[in-house]
This record gives C-alpha cells, sequence and structure tokens, in this order.
C-alpha cells in the first residue's frame, strides 16, 4: 500500500506538471488559431511538421529511455556504466542524424513537401536531436525519483516556449507596426508559421543548459558489451515505438498526401486543433506513465507485484473515463480554445479521447512483455496496430477525410490493446477485474449517451446538466468501490481467521 501512495504522489507531481503546461500550452492553440486561418493552412503546417518530429524521436531515442530503466534496476549492472553507455549511444545517433539532414536539407524538404521552407525542416531536425539527448537525461531524474526538477525544467520550458511566442505573435507585430525600423531589426512579419519552430529551438537548447550537474557526474565510459545486451533488449522497443507513434501521427503525415480535399493543410488544420483539445487524455496518461513505468520494474521483485497492477489498471480505468466525461461535459466551453473556424471538426473529440483511454491501458498492459523480456511481443502488436490504422486512413480518409483520421485511431489502439490483453495473460497472467472495469465502460458510455442526445440552446444549461452526470458517475464509483473494499477486508479476515 505504501508504494501505492508513492506511486500516487510520483503521478501528482508528474500529472501536475503535465496537466499545468498543457493547460498553459493551450495558451498557444486559440493564438494560432487565431493567427492562422483554416485557408492558410498555417496550424496544418504545424501538425504535420511535429508529427515528423514525434516519429524522428521514436527513431533517435531507439527505445532507450525504457532500456535504460531495465538495466539500471538489474542488480548485475552499474547504473553509472548504464547512464554514461546510454548517453554516448543516443548522443551519436542524435549528433549524425542532424548533420545528414542539414547536408541533404534541400532533397529532404522537398520530399516532405517543404521546398520552399527548408529551414523549417532544418530547425526542427536541430531541436528534436538535443530533445532526444535531453529525454535520457530526464529518464535519469526519474530514475532518480527527483520528480520536481523533472517538473520544474518541463514547466520552465512551456513559460519561455509561451512568453516568447506572444511576443512574436502579439506583441511584436502591433509594435512592428507603430516602429517597423526598430522591431525590424529582430522581427520580420513575412517569417509566419517559421517563428514557431524557432523558438522551440531556442527553448530546447536553453533548458539543456540546466542539466549540466548530472552531466558533470557521468563518467563518459561506453560500454560496448554492455550496449551489445541493451540494444537486443532496446530493438523490439523501437520497432514498437514506430507503431505507437505511427499510431498517434500516421494520420496527421498521411492527410496531406491522399486527402482529395482542395485544401489539405486546412483540413489538417481543423482536425488538428480539435485533437488538442481532446489531449487532456494524453496528458493523464503521460502523467501515469512517468511514475508507473520505474514503478513497476523496481516492483517487479515483490510478490504481491501482480495484484498491485491489477489495482493500477482497475483506478486508471476509473479516472480516465471520469476524465472523458468531465470534459465532453464541458465541452461547450472548451470549444473556446480553439477559433471559430476550426468548430467544424469538434464532433471528433470523443473519438479521440476514447482512442486515447485505450493506448493508456495498452501500456500499462504492455509491461508483461517488459517484464519477462519478451518485448518483441509489443512490436508485434502495435505493428499490427499500426498497420489497421494506415490502411483505413488510406481506404478512407479520400471520402471521409479527417473523421476517418479519428476512427483509424480508435482502431488501432483498440486492436494493440486486445492483442496485448490475451496474449499476456498466457505468459505473464494478472487477475484484472474485468467485470469491474467494464460495468465502469458502460455507466461512462451510457451517460456519453445522454450527454448527445439530451441537449439544450443555453450553453450554460448544458454544462449544469452534464455535470450533474459527472457527480452520479463519481457517486456510484465511490458507493461500489467502498462495497468491495470492505468486502475484501471482510474476505482476508475470514482467511486469517
Amino acid at each position: 500500500m505504501a508504494s501505492l501512495k508513492s506511486l500516487a504522489k510520483e503521478t501528482a507531481i508528474y500529472g501536475l506538471s503535465s496537466i499545468v503546461g498543457r493547460f498553459l500550452n493551450y495558451l498557444l492553440v486559440p493564438l494560432y488559431t487565431a493567427k492562422f486561418s483554416v485557408e492558410s493552412g498555417g496550424y496544418g503546417f504545424v501538425t504535420n511538421i511535429y508529427s515528423y518530429v514525434a516519429l524522428a524521436m521514436v527513431l533517435l531515442t531507439f527505445g532507450m529511455e525504457t532500456t535504460f530503466f531495465r538495466f539500471s534496476n538489474k542488480e548485475e549492472e552499474n547504473p553509472r556504466d548504464v547512464l554514461s553507455t546510454t548517453l554516448i549511444a543516443v548522443g551519436g545517433v542524435a549528433l549524425t542524424f542532424v548533420l545528414l539532414v542539414l547536408t541533404l536539407l534541400n532533397p529532404i524538404s522537398s520530399a516532405l513537401g517543404y521546398s520552399e521552407h527548408p529551414w523549417y525542416v532544418g530547425q526542427m531536425a536541430i531541436c528534436v536531436a538535443v530533445d532526444a539527448f535531453q529525454a535520457i537525461l530526464f529518464a535519469y531524474l526519474r530514475y532518480q525519483r527527483r520528480p520536481i526538477k523533472f517538473a520544474a525544467l518541463k514547466m520552465l520550458f512551456i513559460v519561455m516556449n509561451i512568453g516568447l511566442n506572444l511576443l512574436y505573435f502579439v506583441a511584436f507585430p502591433y509594435l512592428y507596426s507603430k516602429n517597423p525600423d526598430i522591431i525590424g531589426t529582430i522581427y520580420n512579419p513575412t517569417i509566419g508559421v517559421g517563428y514557431v519552430f524557432t523558438l522551440n529551438l531556442i527553448c530546447t537548447l536553453f533548458i539543456t543548459i540546466f542539466f549540466i550537474p548530472e552531466l558533470r557526474n557521468v563518467s563518459w565510459h561506453f560500454d560496448r558489451a554492455l550496449m551489445r545486451r541493451m540494444l537486443s533488449y532496446s530493438w523490439p522497443i523501437l520497432i514498437l515505438g514506430i507503431a505507437g507513434i505511427l499510431n498517434q501521427t500516421a494520420d496527421k503525415i498521411l492527410f496531406p498526401l491522399i486527402s482529395h480535399d482542395d485544401n489539405p493543410y486546412g483540413e489538417l488544420a481543423i482536425y488538428g486543433g480539435c485533437s488538442k483539445v481532446a489531449m487532456i487524455m494524453a496528458m493523464i496518461t503521460q502523467a501515469f506513465r512517468y511514475a508507473y513505468e520505474p514503478f513497476v520494474f523496481s516492483k517487479s521483485k515483490e510478490s504481491d507485484s501482480r495484484e498491485t497492477y491489477a489495482k493500477a489498471m482497475r483506478y486508471f480505468v476509473i479516472f480516465t473515463l471520469l476524465a472523458f466525461l468531465t470534459v465532453m461535459a464541458s465541452i461547450d466551453i472548451l470549444k473556446f480554445v480553439i477559433g471559430r473556424d476550426y468548430w467544424s471538426g469538434l464532433y471528433v473529440i470523443p473519438i479521440v479521447m476514447a482512442a486515447e483511454i485505450m493506448m493508456g491501458i495498452y501500456f500499462n498492459l504492455s509491461f508483461w512483455y517488459k517484464l519477462t523480456d519478451r518485448t518483441i511481443w509489443g512490436a508485434y502488436f502495435s505493428g499490427i496496430g499500426c498497420a489497421a490504422l494506415i490502411a483505413i486512413n488510406i481506404i478512407f480518409v479520400p471520402r471521409y477525410g479527417f473523421e476517418a483520421c479519428a476512427w483509424a485511431g480508435f482502431c488501432g489502439y483498440g486492436i494493440a490493446m486486445l492483442l496485448s490483453y490475451f496474449v499476456g495473460q498466457r505468459y505473464y497472467p494478472i487477475n484484472y477485474p474485468l467485470k469491474a472495469i467494464g460495468g465502469y465502460a458502460l455507466l461512462a458510455i451510457a451517460i456519453f449517451i445522454v450527454y448527445k442526445y439530451v441537449t439544450f440552446e443555453n450553453m450554460w444549461y448544458n454544462v449544469a446538466f452534464r455535470a450533474m452526470f459527472v457527480l452520479i458517475y463519481i457517486g456510484i464509483i465511490v458507493a461500489v468501490e467502498k462495497k468491495n473494499f470492505i468486502h475484501r477486508n471482510v474476505t482476508k479476515n475470514a482467511i486469517a481467521n
């Protein structure tokens, strides 16, 4: 129970930084959707390029975050050697990547559809390389159980990035209209959306400074034998990561290429903007992951570990369903996060959020193959899910537009989740409370149906009516969990006696 409390505490810290940070980042969504019209496709460019960046991040870290945790917790390995070897490997790959992209910048930019803006690609190549190196340092903070510094650096990046964006997209344009000769020395209005990528790079480089204390303590010794062992563990995770990130980004990468719309980047902008509203679910799953990954590996040697994993899954589902209902209850307010031109895509938000819940469940299930060193199974599951997602996009996007993107993600995560559960029960059986989880999911679905079909013309009536059902959900959950708690205690006492 104490370890679960520790997990909850660290999840709260990681979650606070993630949720507050993402909330602050929402300031950029109304800013970008106000500054970049749907017709210009500006926010579509941002969505598309950051999707490529996410894929590049997986390639450059090649599963070494999880591998670092696994090997640092092995009794026969020296954690200092693991850290040093990991940093050198990831840093070397990242540096090689940057040099290749900058050398072949023009042909790469043309292939990606940015022949007129090659520096968009160049800047983000440098940015993602630095991010990959920092990812191992952030993982080291998590390994050391230092959530405060982790959260502080994440928040610093976000606050700095927002501040610079407000300068370059609000303050400087206004000042430039009054004094172009003076402000023109630090601001060029023709750059436009390019500043999004420039400012991201500046903030990423700045954060590296705060890792100097950790870097000074690195031995900088590269253990070739250790690296071979780590790669044998990490390469399936790399395949898993590629498939996993494609589940999140393939639609946004493919959409401009396969859409029959006259303005594909404009449609992508709508989908990207509405998906941002749904990202509160990603905040929760990410916060849980940051604390849960080191927790699982440290807990694996204890006799009651499987019971603990089952409880963690139960509570994860309860709280993600609560988040889903809360977001959908307040959607009439949250929609103002994005510009009115983007509201035509609001109907995909519940689909995207449901997909994120299944992604979180899949992540929780994934530890059976990590703990048993059968990581190749993760590659199989995510690969099959990704193949389904890509196929659905290719077949249905030309006809149904970005709605097909949302359903493709739902199906991809659903398939991976189900495969991981059924195969996992064979190799690493865990008695998950399926009956309770299924009941909670059905309750949430029933409440969502009420949301959908009972509406009022007044926005505040809608919010109040839906909030009542959120409270009903909470009341039912508390009552059921209390009853189960009493039942478990009675059963334990009976066995003890």
